[in-house]
């Protein structure tokens, strides 16, 4: 897979995989377009900690947007959506701004 041959990336990560995955870094976290940091209901489950993964992903990231997701609540889909739409050009402006790291 060559990122260059994408318009965009989008890399999702699953809290289940604990709160260190953002820390660790690699070329999907602090790279992508847009990172989701999907089913945020499962975090007390799992002992993972949404504050730590915010912190970390916003260090990572740098300016790059991410979005906490929980699409069973829908939660996070209509940032995701958007951000779709205007990166991809599609359409201009957004009706939720909730990714992080842009607002």
């Amino acid at each position: 897979f060559s990122p260059e041959l994408a318009d965009i990336t989008i890399y999702v990560i699953d809290v289940s995989a604990g709160d260190k995955i953002p820390r660790k870094g690699g070329p999907g976290i602090t790279r992508s377009d847009l990172l989701v940091i999907n089913k945020i209901d499962l975090a007390p489950l799992v002992g993972a900690d949404l504050d730590i993964m915010d912190r970390d992903a916003r260090k990572m990231r740098g300016d790059r947007p991410f979005v906490f997701s929980n699409l069973k609540a829908n939660v996070g889909p209509d940032a995701i959506i958007d951000f779709i739409l205007i990166t991809g050009g599609l359409k201009q402006g957004g009706k939720n701004s909730e990714t992080h790291a842009v607002s």
